[in-house]
């Protein structure tokens, strides 16, 4: 039996997003939750937790879209043609948070207000495009002889702008947390108090979304109520649960690192659920990652590039969170 190089290279697209959806998550939490805290000072200390990394955690994205391009180009066209508005208003957004999450820290204090704002808009942004991504992304696509056949508009549904805006809250849970877990004080209490509301809120976000889909779908409903499929479905909502009680209680004693750590395994359920809904499709809701692969002279090609660089990527990111480590302190600065 052959190495199956499409299941190879699902496994790097998935594995790509989750680390993007992760790091960028909390880096665009903290924008989110930044009209929360109008301190100056406390701001800058929020970006400054992120400073010296949050450039390179889109390093993913761009893993995972090029990895799309070239091991499954169907799935990568349909996607694009279906979703252009969406994904060209998240670049936007990256773009102009970027920007200003640059110029924040150069501008004088009659401009820095400006900045904040960009900052804020662009994190809202960037944050509810992909949620409607995911949203639509669920919702499946309209295929024919191999290109996009459904509406313009497909994206512009209440379901993925559910979704947009539940993805919204959970990157502002990323957000706090990353911050209960980076700094100390007033800014450390004042995270770890808006962390329980946006829990909270992101736990009825779920219950909502998991019984609107399998109503919405029936395909996916009959993924997740049939056997042998429940039996690997059922244990997500409950981890679901104990991990949010646990991160409750890590509240409750005002714990440091576990908060984040709890969080990250919401993330991790929450997006082993979608691969559960979807397995083995690349584009809802009939067309499989085979069905929708490159040939494999091209997928091992590619392969051989990307058991290069994909270290290469793992040990920087890796040092660098390293050699940030600890606690932010006020006096601070990575500008």
């Amino acid at each position: 039996m052959g190495i199956d190089t499409s299941i190879i290279w699902f496994t790097i697209i998935v594995f790509s997003t989750l680390m993007y959806i992760v790091m960028d998550g909390f880096d665009l939490g903290i924008g989110i939750l930044f009209p929360f805290n109008k301190d100056a000072a406390e701001r800058d200390m929020m970006v400054n937790t992120v400073a010296p990394v949050w450039d390179g955690n889109e390093t993913w994205l761009v893993l995972g879209g090029a990895a799309l391009y070239g091991a499954f180009p169907l799935a990568y066209a349909v996607i694009l043609d279906a979703l252009s508005v969406p994904l060209t208003l998240m670049l936007i957004g990256l773009i102009f948070r970027g920007v200003a999450f640059e110029f924040r820290f150069k501008a004088t204090e009659v401009h820095r207000p400006f900045w904040d704002k960009s900052f804020i808009v662009g994190s809202f942004l960037a944050t509810f495009s992909q949620g409607v991504v995911l949203g639509t992304f669920i919702n499946g696509f309209e295929v024919t002889n191999r290109a996009y056949s459904g509406p313009e508009l497909l994206w512009l549904t209440p379901f993925s702008l559910f979704c947009g805006l539940g993805l919204v809250v959970a990157y502002a849970l990323l957000g706090s947390t990353w911050l209960i877990m980076k700094t100390e004080n007033e800014l450390h209490r004042k995270m770890t108090a808006i962390t329980k509301p946006l829990l909270l809120v992101l736990l009825a976000i779920i219950a909502i979304v998991s019984v609107w889909t399998p109503l919405e779908h029936a395909d996916i409903m009959h993924r997740w109520f049939t056997l042998p499929n429940l039996f690997w479905f059922l244990p997500v909502p409950v981890l679901v649960l104990l991990a949010s009680i646990a991160l409750l209680r890590a509240l409750k004693r005002h714990a440091h690192y576990s908060p984040f750590l709890l969080t990250l395994a919401l993330v991790f359920l929450g997006f082993t659920g979608l691969g559960i809904s979807v397995w083995p499709n690349i584009i809802p809701p009939h067309i499989t990652i085979w069905m929708a692969a490159s040939p494999p002279q091209s997928q091992g090609f590619m392969l051989v590039g990307g058991l290069l660089i994909i270290p290469v990527i793992l040990f920087y990111t890796f040092w660098s969170y390293y050699v940030f480590r600890g606690k932010i302190k006020p006096d601070e600065h990575y500008h």
